[in-house]
């Protein structure tokens, strides 16, 4: 049979009884002949608790200080799971052994709280396989080329399972969730959202990306790399479900645009509210200006991800930008401090009631008109569009964050997606 990895997220192995209930699921693939190697998550809560107990020891110093003992704390999460989840299999009466990332090893570089795997050793994986055992291997985290434990950062345990599985070229890849699959939309914010039963790599890459909180982007970018298939599905489905069942059940992210996929021109609209845009008035419109700025905030390590300039006028233009909200005090701060009396601009200005919504689809490339339509539906519910940005497969428009569930619900609407595909 095959070789499947199954990632369990934080609600997954949120107490006893859910990581019981893990357990038993694994087994009954295990059982059926598959060979199985699991990577879980921390219990849920459980990062967030150790984090708050390191805060609260140095309150008055910024916790960037502390990153390698923040991940030697923060990794024991993910340990406590792997090693629970080990002992309930053999209390079901399977062989079963788990591993910290350092143990097999997972190497990665040594950017503490968001590290990049560089490789997997899977000797040990494969030994334990070879003689019936059902391995675990904790998610998140890793060893540097100095023996310092790393984790790779929020939603890092969907990274490791994927990179996991492209080590071991596993057949495929689960990724239980506390949801059943890749919806259209939020069902919270449009309740006739429709699940998908395929989606592109491309078209999930742009939906993580843009604000979809069902995969970590950096996953699926690993998927897209290595090729691993993908699907997500929810673990909260009765464990003794037919596994058949079960293994076509969810989402399945695929690398094939055949005709069995589903040909919406639109397939999903994702939005995110975590965003901040700032806006450099009265920049001097000359070669560099651009660099100058967004530079500077690549230095500070600040994603910047919507850019737009303004026409210029008597030698002046507006420069401005989105950046997550958590980093808009410190990109402010540093625009006033390092930008500003370099440049020579007038001021910059911010705006934190902002958010993103974004159409998605393959169908895109080849249908004329998709975002022109996009801006019709907003303008007859009289949102004003702010900044745009488009792409092949996505258009993705900045709004005030008051209209955000208008938005995503009027073009869920206008788009079809509330309809069953032919």
């Amino acid at each position: 049979m095959a070789l499947i990895v199954h990632k369990y997220g934080g609600t997954s192995m949120g107490s006893p009884e859910r990581i019981r209930c893990v357990a038993k699921r694994v087994a009954k693939w295990a059982r059926a002949g598959h060979q199985m190697v699991v990577v879980p998550s921390a219990m849920s809560g459980e990062t967030n608790r150790l984090l708050a107990l390191a805060k609260e020891l140095a309150p008055a110093r910024a916790t960037d200080a502390y990153h390698r003992e923040l991940d030697m704390l923060a990794a024991t999460g993910e340990q406590a799971s792997s090693a629970l989840l080990a002992i309930a299999l053999q209390a079901e009466g399977l062989g079963s052994v788990s591993y910290a990332g350092w143990q097999l090893p997972i190497r990665t570089d040594s950017s503490y709280t968001k590290a990049r795997i560089e490789s997997i050793d899977d000797q040990r994986v494969r030994a334990d396989l070879a003689h019936g055992k059902v391995v675990i291997v904790t998610g998140f985290q890793g060893i540097d080329d100095e023996g310092n434990i790393t984790t790779l950062g929020r939603g890092g345990s969907d990274t490791s399972a994927v990179a996991v599985a492209a080590a071991m070229k596993a057949h495929e890849c689960l990724i239980y969730t506390d949801v059943d699959g890749v919806y259209t939309t939020d069902p919270r914010v449009v309740p006739q959202a429709r699940r998908l039963q395929t989606v592109s790599f491309e078209e999930m890459l742009e939906m993580a990306s843009l604000g979809s909180k069902v995969l970590q982007i950096r996953s699926v970018e690993f998927a897209g790399k290595y090729r691993v298939r993908l699907r997500v599905l929810s673990s909260f489905t009765p464990w003794d479900m037919d596994i058949d069942e079960e293994a076509r059940s969810g989402t399945l992210i695929t690398f094939e645009e055949d005709e069995k996929m589903e040909q919406a021109v639109v397939s999903g609209i994702a939005f995110n509210r975590d965003e901040a845009k700032l806006s450099v008035l009265g920049v001097p419109d000359k070669p560099g200006i651009a660099y100058l700025i967004l530079g500077a905030v690549a230095d500070a390590n600040i994603d910047v991800d919507m850019i737009i300039q303004n026409l210029s006028k008597d030698g002046k233009t507006d420069f401005s930008f989105t950046v997550h909200r958590n980093d808009y005090a410190r990109a402010i701060d540093l625009i006033k401090e390092k930008v500003l009396p370099v440049l020579g601009a007038h001021e910059v200005v911010g705006d934190t009631n902002i958010c993103k919504v974004s159409i998605v689809g393959i169908g895109m490339r080849s249908h004329v008109g998709v975002a022109s339509k996009m801006f019709r539906v907003l303008s007859e519910e009289s949102i004003n569009i702010q900044m745009i940005s488009t792409s092949e497969i996505k258009t993705s428009v900045v709004i005030d964050e008051k209209y955000m569930e208008l938005a995503v619900r009027s073009l869920h609407q206008a788009f079809g997606l509330d309809q069953e595909a032919a």
